[in-house]
């Protein structure tokens, strides 16, 4: 369940692009994961693509659901109040299981003050436990909230929820990646990557959703974006 944080595997700030690190991820994958474990993950994500999840997920000029779920430190944050100061950042992530969610969320924890400084805050959301996302942000030293959607209401709002088939099911477990355990219920269901941008009615800036577990825009590009 543990994936090290770019510190403990990197001495010092991480300068590398987002996509520089998922390569060297994707590379670690191919040389320690088994080659039929790949082409199952593989397979899902075509799937996955074929059903066209990302792109009917909630659009570009749609007003996003309000919604309030407990942090890290299970205290309920609304997202009126994350808007409260302008616009908001929201990710979408499956869990701290998840080696390239926590590269991407350390990733946005480094330009956390662009944000702040274009009139911007920043959540995040996954189905995990509120036990879980204190863990996470613990570990990674994130200094924005881990939200919980349990049963991943708001994330099926949002178009972006899917069931993991059976096959994937059974490779997580023997990875000892058990979601009953870590999401608090039995339903296997994630979210796909997803990042959004909110304007202060809630109207959707920015939409970057991929059915790709290992595909996520470039931290920069968000900060443009805002700009």
């Amino acid at each position: 369940m543990k994936w090290r944080s770019l510190e403990e595997s990197t001495p010092g700030r991480d300068t590398r692009t987002l996509r520089e690190i998922f390569a060297a991820r994707r590379e670690l994958i191919a040389k320690y994961v088994p080659v039929e474990a790949q082409a199952v993950h593989a397979r899902v994500s075509a799937e996955l693509k074929q059903g066209k999840l990302a792109e009917n997920s909630l659009a570009v000029g749609t007003k996003a659901p309000k919604f309030e779920l407990a942090d890290h430190h299970d205290k309920l944050v609304s997202s009126d109040d994350l808007r409260s100061q302008g616009r908001l950042v929201v990710c979408f992530f499956r869990g701290r299981w998840d080696p390239f969610w926590c590269g991407q969320l350390e990733a946005m924890n480094q330009i956390l003050p662009a944000i702040q400084e274009a009139g911007a805050s920043l959540a995040a959301i996954s189905p995990q436990t509120v036990k879980q996302s204190f863990f996470m942000a613990d570990q990674h030293r994130l200094r924005f909230p881990l939200l919980s959607d349990a049963a991943n209401q708001v994330a099926h709002q949002f178009g972006l929820v899917y069931r993991v088939p059976e096959e994937q099911q059974a490779l997580y477990r023997r990875a000892f990646v058990n979601l009953p355990f870590t999401n608090g219920d039995e339903s296997w269901e994630l979210p796909i990557p997803a990042t959004y941008i909110l304007d202060r009615d809630s109207v959707v800036l920015y939409r970057s959703a991929n059915e790709d577990y290992s595909e996520r825009p470039e931290p920069a590009e968000i900060v443009e974006r805002l700009r």
